[in-house]
């Protein structure tokens, strides 16, 4: 809906990027150019008038000139002025203390009021709620049998006692609903109202007693986003008939300029609540202005991406993905048709690419992205056998011809799929091992984390000995150094026992009660000459050539014969 003001306003940015510092002319040509791009866009003029007075004022301040980067200073500005004007911060429903809590709609007829009341529905539902719909609208041709179709698509119970067509009081059964909803236990109630194709006395009437019949804690005016400047004018007079708490705008995923969501907030002071952006009744959630703002200027709504992301994703299934990346055993097409079908659940593939950063600058690009190609990739992959989708490198021509067939498409397109995935496939691998992807830095910790994951797949190793000459025997746990056996020499009797693990005798592990005169004493009888002092290191007086305390100089072993 914003493509044509945001385009105009991303071309204004780029050209006031490339100044160092800002002149006022450069000021008031950039003004200009937004003051166009809003009045093209249907935003009252009044609101432009006042928003780019605000920004003037604040541009031509020290804030600006001072600033590092004047050009950036500037769309900050205007950033902020935006969320101003749709809104400030978003506003979430008031809840009554002692329930039911009643919610009215308010709209004229094709703005879409009945499948809201389903949508909100289902949204209240999803947040741990049991909301009741009311069917009040008793003057369209089945609009009862359509909230009711539409309240078993949500799950919601919906209360007409009345056929409608015509017939029955929507005042009285507005009334009874809430005795039914205090018996059945719901803790809220939408009304879903009656409209008019135009704003006339009678719609009036039966709206402000409805309104007064049931108290209601939130009345909600629906408007058509879609509808231009006359959405301020039909705004205006519901306020001032009936009244309201809060503004819901619908079809926000249409082609219209979209200048209501601007003006409404604006001139009526209501807060913008919700937003319908599709025909699905998922497609409603909470209005943003930061986020419709960030949308506007190309900065994109990551935040809301994320929540829609968070909402369809099973975590479970999302976290053994992450797991088998990170350990390296690799991304199948198995797991490429996963993916492909949870992306499928959020919605078409143009809206989440639009929410990305700089998509207004690429959206020649992104509009030749369609649903049809991931329905056609996952077409080509469910053609293959198990063995093929595990490892796509068996694919030969005749495999790959059958593959076309089954598929209904070519086999270039086939190739090109199996080429595709292999080289993200490898850029997948580069990544999670460590590399990064070419020109960007590597992700912090995953080298750890895959070599941590490849170590816990492998084998236990067996213990390799510390040392000593292969072979020799292991020393036992819980000796001490230098047991000697009474008398003699050798392996015979009175000799040390075997060195303990390949070192000689006396230089075992020492043990609590260990004497360290009897290890030496052994080591002695073990090695004659071992103990012998050269002459160039017999005590003297003062102190040893190497600053040592007398007698501790260098042992030599005693040559063959020395005793």
């Amino acid at each position: 809906m914003f493509e044509t003001l945001s385009d105009r306003l991303t071309q204004v940015f780029t050209s006031l990027r490339g100044r160092g510092r800002l002149s006022a002319a450069d000021i008031d040509a950039t003004l200009r150019e937004i003051r166009i791009a809003l009045l093209e866009a249907d935003v009252a003029l009044p609101v432009v008038r006042e928003f780019t007075a605000r920004v003037r004022e604040r541009a031509s301040s020290a804030e600006v000139s001072e600033a590092l980067n004047p050009a950036q200073q500037v769309i900050k500005i205007v950033h902020e002025e935006l969320i101003t004007i749709l809104g400030g911060e978003a506003r979430r429903l008031r809840f009554a203390k002692n329930p039911p809590t009643v919610i009215m709609l308010a709209g004229l007829q094709g703005s879409g009021k009945t499948t809201l009341a389903a949508k909100l529905a289902l949204w209240l539902r999803e947040q741990g709620n049991t909301p009741l719909l009311v069917a009040a609208d008793l003057q369209r041709p089945n609009a009862v049998q359509q909230l009711q179709v539409l309240g078993e698509q949500a799950g919601v119970p919906v209360f007409a006692p009345e056929p409608g067509n015509g017939v029955g009081d929507p005042v009285d059964v507005a009334r009874r609903s809430l005795d039914e909803a205090r018996h059945r236990l719901h803790n809220i109630v939408i009304i879903d109202t009656a409209g008019r194709l135009g704003i006339d006395e009678e719609m009036m009437r039966q709206a402000a007693a409805i309104r007064d019949a049931t108290d209601p804690d939130e009345i909600l005016f629906v408007v058509d986003a879609m509808i231009g400047q006359d959405a301020v004018t039909t705004a205006q007079a519901f306020l001032d008939g009936v009244g309201y708490d809060g503004v819901v705008l619908t079809k926000l995923d249409g082609d219209a300029r979209g200048g209501a969501a601007l003006s409404i907030a604006q001139l009526t002071g209501r807060p913008v609540m919700f937003a319908s952006t599709g025909e699905k009744l998922a497609d409603f959630d909470l209005f943003h202005p930061d986020r419709m703002a960030s949308r506007i200027l190309d900065m994109g709504d990551m935040l809301t991406l994320i929540e829609q992301a968070e909402r369809t994703f099973d975590e479970e299934q999302a976290n053994a993905m992450a797991g088998k990346l990170a350990s390296g055993e690799g991304f199948t097409l198995e797991d490429f048709v996963e993916q492909l079908a949870m992306v499928r659940k959020l919605g078409p593939i143009g809206n989440l690419l639009g929410m990305l950063p700089g998509a207004a600058q690429n959206r020649e690009l992104l509009s030749q992205v369609s649903d049809k190609d991931l329905d056609r990739a996952a077409a080509i992959v469910n053609s293959m056998t198990p063995s093929e989708r595990r490892n796509p490198k068996i694919l030969n021509g005749s495999r790959r011809a059958r593959i076309a067939r089954g598929s209904g498409t070519s086999v270039g397109e086939v190739n090109n799929l199996v080429v595709r995935f292999l080289e993200g496939q490898k850029m997948m691998r580069q990544m999670f091992s460590g590399g990064g992807v070419p020109g960007m830095p590597a992700i912090p910790g995953m080298r750890r984390a895959t070599k941590k994951a490849s170590k816990s797949r492998k084998a236990p190793a067996k213990k390799k000995p510390k040392g000593g000459r292969p072979g020799a025997p292991s020393r036992p746990g819980g000796g001490q150094a230098g047991n000697l056996v009474p008398d003699g020499h050798g392996a015979g009797k009175g000799a040390p026992e075997p060195a303990r693990g390949g070192l000689p005798a006396g230089l075992g592990k020492p043990g609590a009660d260990d004497d360290l005169a009897a290890g030496l004493e052994a080591l002695a009888r073990g090695n004659p000459g071992f103990l012998v002092v050269p002459e160039d290191d017999q005590p003297r007086a003062g102190n040893a050539p190497t600053d040592l305390p007398a007698g501790f100089g260098r042992f030599r072993r005693g040559k063959r014969g020395d005793h």
